[in-house]
């Protein structure tokens, strides 16, 4: 019988074991035991109490995983100048958003609005009766189940925020008795998901005590069957819009073979196709998120649930589009960028996360809507700066420029080398292939 191999084993307990016990499982599976501990542990934090902060954030931590943390200057927001904390592992990203803001600081600054906050839980069950009858006594449920989470929404109607409004969403006609109760909550400065869940689990067992109290319910009706209460990742009533606009004539350097007004006719069509194809879309779009998740993760807020709602907005009418549009008239180039966009400043890792934290004092220590401001402005910023590039130069000249150095890294180039090859490469194309051919010959001679 053949001998398993150590990464076939099941191992039960794993979260249960030491931190050091741990690392020498996951050392095991690899081909220097030695080297792999050393690694794992090089990325250790040398202040221990600092650590152990970290390693609480997430479940069988072993080590940290390190992404650049870089700023964009210049980022002026309604008339307010700010430097903008960016972390991401893309090497033209943050260059991207500092040449467009800088651009834009010369020509009006972006432009923000928050057009509204306000987010979705929802409470998913079953039950047995005729809609009408739990409408007649919705008005009825809707205060008893306020009064049921009047302990959990007190601190959060102290601050101006708790629940809007319920809703009661039949759905019988895509699952047979199933039915929503439909939340939507105001969570001020907080992006307030654990809220949400606290609250809709609380109404849940309402909702069920109050149709067992209900007299005027058959025996069937008396029993409501809670399938899940959870909030919803997307906002559609928690919108931001950003935008930038200038004449025809500021555009005039953005390319020597076009005129201001040629290179916003081109921009306009490359956005037009972004509208229209859902390939283009997706790659369009993709640049949004490129500024705004990094904004997204510097300030400790969750970029998977924004862009799960970003996606699903651009989706909204029933086909993928670009998130962005473009409006040219009497003279005037006008991008603007539109979307769902929950974001936090007080709660969870914003406050627990020391860099998270300090990226928002760098911000001036905004509020949640001016937060989600700035990030959208640099969703614009770096969409802008994207299809300026491939409208003109192309976009792989100034990204490979920027990925010169991981290229050089992975030939583990010296300072003396990689001092020569930026040199070279200022006049020649940048690509694995040249640099690799490139650094054999100067280490031949």
């Amino acid at each position: 019988m053949p001998r398993r191999r150590k990464r076939d084993i099941i191992i039960k307990g794993f979260s249960k074991l030491l931190k050091e016990d741990k690392l020498k499982i996951v050392a095991e599976l690899m081909d220097n035991q030695l080297e792999a501990m050393e690694l794992l542990k090089s990325f250790w934090h040398n202040d221990n109490s600092r650590q152990k902060v970290f390693d609480e954030f997430s479940e069988n931590t072993i080590s940290n995983f390190y992404i650049p943390y870089g700023v964009a200057p210049n980022v002026i927001v309604n008339g307010r100048n700010h430097l903008v904390p960016l972390v991401i592992e893309e090497s033209s990203v943050v260059a991207a958003a500092s040449s467009s803001a800088r651009f834009w600081s010369e020509h009006g600054g972006f432009h923000a609005e928050v057009i509204n906050e306000l987010k979705i839980g929802q409470v998913h069950f079953l039950w047995k009766g005729e809609k009408k009858k739990l409408l007649a006594v919705f008005d009825e449920l809707k205060q008893y189940l306020r009064g049921a989470a009047s302990d959990i929404t007190a601190n959060m109607e102290s601050r101006g925020g708790g629940v809007v409004d319920m809703e009661l969403i039949d759905m019988t006609a895509e699952i047979k008795n199933y039915y929503q109760i439909r939340v939507t909550f105001n969570t001020v400065d907080s992006m307030g998901a654990n809220f949400i869940n606290s609250c809709l689990e609380e109404f849940a067992g309402a909702l069920q005590q109050f149709c067992k109290n209900q007299d005027s319910f058959t025996k069937e009706e008396k029993e409501c069957q809670i399938i899940m209460s959870i909030l919803s990742n997307y906002t559609p009533e928690c919108l931001v819009t950003a935008w930038v606009e200038c004449s025809y004539d500021e555009l005039d350097k953005m390319d020597k073979g076009l005129t201001g007004q040629q290179f916003a006719e081109k921009f306009a069509l490359a956005v037009k196709i972004a509208e229209v194809d859902v390939y283009r879309a997706t790659t369009h779009n993709k640049g949004i998120f490129n500024g705004l998740d990094a904004v997204a993760i510097a300030t400790g807020n969750d970029f998977r649930a924004i862009e799960a709602a970003g996606h699903t907005y651009a989706a909204k009418d029933g086909r993928y589009r670009s998130l962005s549009h473009v409006e040219l008239k009497d003279g005037k180039f006008k991008y603007s960028l539109t979307l769902p966009l929950a974001m936090g400043t007080v709660g969870g890792l914003t406050s627990l996360h020391p860099l998270a934290k300090h990226s928002l004092e760098m911000l001036g220590k905004p509020s949640a809507k001016e937060l989600m401001m700035i990030a959208a402005s640099l969703g614009l910023a770096n969409n802008f700066a994207a299809i300026r590039s491939l409208v003109t130069k192309g976009i792989q000249i100034g990204h490979m420029k920027m990925h010169l150095m991981n290229i050089l890294n992975h030939f583990e180039a010296t300072k003396e080398e990689k001092e020569k090859a930026v040199l070279y490469f200022v006049e020649h194309k940048v690509s694995f292939a040249n640099v690799s051919k490139y650094m054999q010959e100067i280490r031949k001679n």
